[in-house]
């Protein structure tokens, strides 16, 4: 801001440098969709490791493959992923009515039956009571897991009981029948000798809870979840978060359904991961994948075959089948945070964590055929064990020529684009002139500039690389007159090496001169 002058002296005025600085977003990010017997079913939630899923949603459930994928996703380099939890309309949260206060668990199943709820009135203030959230699953006399002092049941009150369980329990919420009665719950009765001397009664445990039909990937009532028509809830819960960069729903192979999430993937710029079906074979793959997975959306996903041999923890470690998705998408993880997400995740790098094997084994023919076709194959070899061996878009058909053909390339371009969309929102409403174009260049050209550095695009030097164009030729006058200003940037990708070709010549009787 300029100085106003009053008097003779020096001023001092601070002049912007016109640099803001541009971070690159998180690349690996993970949403897993599925059925599970536990946890919240209005909201995609946030888990940091495999102890917060076990928490929240219950852990391995054999009725779901979603426990597993994340599982699987945490043991082979994930990080961090959302939740969307599917619930069969017949499912309903366990409850329990103590006079005018009724507790229900907070999500629906029957996970709450081994839970109590144990009241006890202040000494000094009747009003007033503690709430005690107790685990009977070992005993019935329970263990505590959360507890709530000075709750009221006045509406008006800093403490009332709905308020706060609500904002503070992640087991129970509340609900106060009648607000004109404050009087606090009758405490609950515990015996304190014979028997069964300090044991929770069963007037005090949540009951009715039900978990309901279990959803089960590729069926109808699994689909209606998934992608229901109001389009704010199952998958569509996504839309609330802030960012997640991979899609996966595991076990899903219907054509329709990915189709729909290979499109609401590009609306995110995330990228969608699908597993092939459990009984596909190399003959089913023959001609590549149903084409009605790809279509124009299709830049954003990749197909991966066939099914993972792993051990099972439910079945004493014997061998189970399970879905890719989980896996690949911890592998995006740990090779994005290794290497880069310009760096296809495949190769000898590319070893999958804890299992023992694919349910078909490809030969190197077989492989030959399929990723042609756009089909990533995962292969076990001798010295590296399981791997991922393929790195192709569902548009990386070779007859399509498509400039998305490759899996890093194309997820480096999303990683550019949100990274811009979300840093470049400072120029909305600037003055759409030449000072302002300046400042643009200079800041995206050193987010790209940085890039280059680390080593994601083709070329030797920046001008091989990348450019960044914002000037009178990108923005005419009539663009001016609209509002808009165009900002135009390119950078030349690095695509994965393939096929390596080695030739070895017979030397002849060559003689050094």
């Amino acid at each position: 801001m300029p100085v106003a002058v009053s008097y003779p002296g020096v001023y001092i005025e601070e002049i912007p440098s016109g640099v803001r600085t541009i971070t690159g977003v998180a690349t690996s990010i993970a949403a897993f969709v599925g059925w599970a017997a536990k946890g919240p079913t209005d909201r995609a939630e946030l888990v940091l490791s495999w102890a917060d899923f076990d928490r929240k949603f219950g852990g391995l459930d054999t009725r779901s493959l979603l426990g597993y994928a994340v599982y699987q996703f945490f043991n082979n380099g994930g990080s961090k992923a959302y939740i969307v939890r599917l619930a069969a309309t017949d499912s309903k949260a366990a409850e329990r009515l103590f006079g005018n206060l009724k507790v229900t668990a907070n999500n629906a199943g029957d996970w709450a039956e081994d839970y109590a709820i144990v009241t006890k009135k202040r000494a000094d203030d009747a009003t007033r009571f503690r709430l005690v959230v107790n685990n009977i699953k070992v005993n019935k006399k329970g263990t505590p897991v959360e507890v709530f002092e000075n709750l009221s049941m006045d509406k008006t009150d800093s403490r009332f009981v709905e308020t706060v369980l609500k904002t503070d329990s992640n087991f129970v919420n509340a609900d106060v029948i009648d607000e004109s009665d404050t009087a606090a719950p009758d405490d609950t009765e515990i015996p304190d000798s014979g028997a069964t001397a300090g044991e929770i009664p069963d007037s005090a445990i949540l009951e009715g809870g039900k978990a309901g039909a279990v959803l089960t990937p590729n069926a109808g009532n699994f689909e209606t979840a998934l992608l229901p028509l109001n389009g704010t809830d199952g998958a569509f819960l996504l839309d609330r978060i802030d960012l997640f960069n991979l899609l996966c729903v595991p076990g899903e192979t219907d054509a329709d359904t990915l189709s729909t999430l290979e499109g609401f993937c590009r609306k995110r710029r995330a990228f969608l991961i699908a597993d092939s079906a459990q009984n596909a074979t190399f003959t089913s793959l023959i001609n590549g994948p149903n084409t009605d997975i790809t279509g124009a959306d299709s830049i954003n996903a990749a197909l991966y075959f066939p099914w993972i041999n792993a051990p099972d923890p439910l079945q004493e470690n014997r061998p189970g089948e399970f879905p890719p998705c989980g896996f690949v998408a911890g592998l995006y993880a740990r090779t994005d945070a290794s290497r880069g997400v310009w760096k296809a995740p495949a190769g000898t790098e590319a070893s999958l964590t804890g299992v023992n094997g694919v349910t078909i084994n490809l030969t190197d023919n077989e492989n030959g055929v399929l990723n042609p076709k756009a089909v990533n194959c995962i292969r076990t070899f001798s010295v590296y064990g399981t791997i991922v061996w393929g790195a192709r878009t569902l548009q990386g058909n070779d007859e399509r020529g498509s400039e998305w053909k490759y899996i890093p390339v194309r997820r480096t371009a999303l990683f550019i684009e949100e990274s811009l969309f979300r840093v470049l929102k400072w120029v909305v409403f600037e003055p759409n002139d030449e000072p302002l174009w300046a400042q643009i260049r200079l800041n995206v050209g050193s987010f790209m500039h940085n890039l280059f550095r680390q080593g994601a695009f083709q070329g030797t030097t920046p001008k091989d690389a990348y450019f960044v164009k914002c000037d009178k030729e990108t923005t005419t006058q009539n663009d001016i007159n609209l509002g808009i200003v165009n900002i135009v940037v390119g950078f030349a990708p690095l695509k994965p090496a393939e096929f390596v070709v080695i030739k070895i010549q017979q030397m002849a009787g060559q003689i050094e001169v």
